[in-house]
């Protein structure tokens, strides 16, 4: 055979330039528009990674009203306590609590507030939580659809009253997805809050109650899950004015505000005590 024939390359070196994509991730990560064979999108399963990574965030849902309260760890003592707030109000019914990636979840909040605003703009009254809750899970869905965007690290649990539904607890997660609770929990304690949440005879408890079992069901999930960290109880609720839907019709629907420093710190002081003594019987008392 001539010697100026070309030879074909070795099958080993003829396609050692091409990738092997897997099922495990290689090759299928790399782009946000791309599922794996198996249906998996990588990139917002890395994105609920963060979310799992960040305090435990937790959100209940009362007969007459909605308690959220977030366990801010502290990375170091030099930060100023009650700065970084992982708890905002997008609207002065509606609070938003998030766990996951600081930045992101600042955005998403913002977003939210834009939502809010201009549905007040356009139907003249405060926007309903399932429609936030709508609205906001479509924004972050949208962030799963395009290779320029990467999904939201953040999971929001969003809370209000309405006159549509009066209580209402949603949670929005990096896929898009939202579902109404009765109680929700997310980040790093989520099981452990999880399984307490499930304990509590929701929705038929007070504020009061449920910024007592809050306090109890942080401190509970930190210390099953974070117990070497330093962390900041942050806590806030809305509620009816006097307690019913007839006194609202007249006074308007609560307000989303801080919890009175008092209640918290009587309901930190009694999770305290919980925890000490291997049980939660003084809290049901």
């Amino acid at each position: 055979m001539p010697s100026s024939v070309l030879q074909p390359l070795p099958l080993q070196e003829s396609i050692h330039h091409f990738p092997v994509m897997t099922s495990i991730g290689t090759g299928y990560d790399l782009s946000n528009s791309v599922f794996s064979p198996d249906g998996r999108n990588f990139q917002v399963e890395y994105a609920t990674k963060a979310v799992e990574n960040g305090g435990t965030a937790i959100g209940i849902r009362c007969k007459d009203g909605v308690v959220l309260a977030v366990e801010k760890l502290i990375g170091s003592k030099l930060l100023v306590l009650g700065s970084n707030k992982r708890i905002a109000s997008v609207d002065s019914h509606i609070g938003i609590a998030c766990s996951g990636l600081i930045p992101d979840a600042r955005h998403f909040t913002s977003r939210a507030r834009s939502e809010a605003s201009n549905w007040r703009k356009l139907y003249r009254s405060p926007i309903p939580i399932s429609s936030m809750a709508d609205a906001m899970g479509g924004y972050a869905q949208a962030y799963t659809l395009y290779s320029s965007v990467r999904p939201f690290g953040v999971t929001a649990i969003i809370g209000g009253m309405d006159e549509a539904g009066g209580p209402g607890l949603w949670m929005v997660e990096p896929s898009g997805v939202g579902w109404g609770y009765f109680g929700a929990a997310t980040g790093r304690g989520r099981q452990a809050a999880k399984a307490e949440l499930e304990k509590l005879p929701l929705p038929n408890i007070t504020v009061e109650e449920a910024v007592r079992q809050a306090a109890r069901i942080i401190y509970f999930a930190h210390d099953d899950n974070s117990k070497d960290k330093d962390f900041e109880l942050e806590m806030t609720w809305v509620r009816l004015e006097k307690g019913s839907a007839e006194d609202a019709a007249v006074k308007g629907w609560g307000k989303h505000e801080e919890v009175p420093k008092e209640l918290v710190a009587e309901a930190e002081r009694l999770a305290k005590e919980s925890m000490e003594g291997g049980g939660d019987e003084e809290m049901e008392e």
